[in-house]
């Protein structure tokens, strides 16, 4: 088997987290949207627009020759408009489409290739984004689940019924 990093496999790693995320935050609702612990906190729609923020961020910034858009600020400012779970999810939904897409149309030997030189992950090979995307979207499926929590419902175990 090669050591370079298969395309389907990458895929498939990023359906799961997709799946994962779905089934972590299902019980929360519409009504959540403007849910948040705490005032300096994200809302639960912000929190999934935001994942949904950073699997582009990852994609676009692999894709780049500059490499990853560090203005934060920016990015910050287009999260605090989002005030829908359902248009979160909506975000979230062709986000994941976008980055699947991605993966599955470079070669093994173009994912191999290095991301750009900078502070983030720069000079690691591009497949490795996907590891990123998925442990990103694994620490705000868990943010979410306690936002879940704190609203008295139970959330759904992620990895199965």
């Amino acid at each position: 088997m090669s050591s370079q990093p298969q395309p389907e496999q990458l895929a498939s790693q990023l359906l799961a987290s997709k799946e994962f995320f779905g089934r972590s935050t299902n019980a929360l609702e519409e009504a959540d949207s403007e849910f948040r612990p705490h005032p300096d906190m994200m809302t639960a729609a912000q929190q999934v627009a935001h994942t949904a923020q950073t699997l582009n961020w990852f994609r676009e910034g692999a894709s780049s020759p500059e490499g990853f858009d560090l203005n934060f600020e920016e990015h910050g400012k287009a999260l605090a408009t989002v005030t829908s779970l359902a248009a979160a999810r909506q975000m979230l939904e062709v986000a994941y489409d976008h980055a699947i897409t991605f993966v599955r149309e470079r070669s093994p030997e173009q994912l191999a290739q290095p991301l750009p030189e900078g502070p983030i992950m720069g000079g690691q090979p591009i497949s490795d984004i996907v590891w990123a995307m998925v442990e990103h979207t694994a620490h705000h499926r868990g943010a979410l689940t306690v936002y879940t929590r704190l609203l008295n419902r139970v959330p759904p175990m992620p990895y199965g019924d």
